[in-house]
């Protein structure tokens, strides 16, 4: 049984892991007959959201205690991510992956990467393991690797930092999943476009199984 590393970054479209996007990622995982490990760093989120007013709360949150919200307290520390354990490796979107996993979101191009979410990144890759993001989590990858091949749909100010920083940027519909066969990159647009939630459900299953379908192809 293959075995997904999901990396969550808090619980909330707005300050976190959307919701929707990461359940429906276990589930595609679970329907396709593979398994998983959720993980989150264990920092302070940048800042918290009221959700119902979408105005900052005033308060502080932590990302791998807001994760476990979703995992029902299922995860780990991402300092605990071991590739070898894995065979693939995926972040569900959410504007905490533009806040907490990496700094887009308030440092534009001068966006940093968590050390910790680099450092499993990079792992993954140099051991020739599929890597997903979807949503904004993209962008992630756009700071880490040069000429590859990205989607967040079609919004135009991650678009034009992905091309900025040496990428591709590939204009998407919904569900439609973005590789970059050299790099074994995966990406899809879910909650950058205005979707259902059945055109996410669509969307991640797409892409779990378009990661799959390259480990079973070698």
């Amino acid at each position: 049984m293959k075995k997904f590393a999901v990396v969550l970054a808090g619980c909330g479209v707005f300050d976190g892991a959307e919701i929707t996007e990461t359940v429906l990622t276990l589930l595609a995982i679970d329907k396709a007959g593979a398994s998983f490990q959720c993980f989150a760093p264990d920092i302070e989120q940048y800042h918290v959201i009221d959700h119902l007013h979408k105005k900052p709360a005033g308060e502080k949150r932590n990302v791998l205690t807001e994760a476990a919200r979703i995992t029902r307290g299922d995860v780990k520390p991402l300092s605990e991510f071991r590739a070898a354990d894995f065979d693939l490796l995926i972040f569900p979107g959410g504007f905490g992956a533009a806040k907490n996993l990496c700094s887009w979101a308030y440092e534009g191009d001068n966006a940093r990467v968590n050390p910790e979410v680099e450092k499993t990144v990079k792992a993954m890759h140099e051991a020739g393991k599929p890597i997903g993001a979807m949503c904004i989590a993209p962008v992630i990858l756009a700071i880490l690797f040069r000429g590859v091949k990205l989607t967040t749909g079609q919004d135009p100010a991650s678009g034009e930092f992905i091309e900025r920083k040496g990428n591709r940027y590939v204009e998407t519909e919904h569900a439609q999943v973005v590789t970059d066969p050299v790099h074994k990159l995966f990406t899809t647009p879910c909650y950058m476009l205005d979707a259902t939630i059945s055109q996410i459900a669509e969307g991640t299953q797409n892409i779990v199984n378009a990661m799959l379908g390259r480990v079973a192809a070698e």
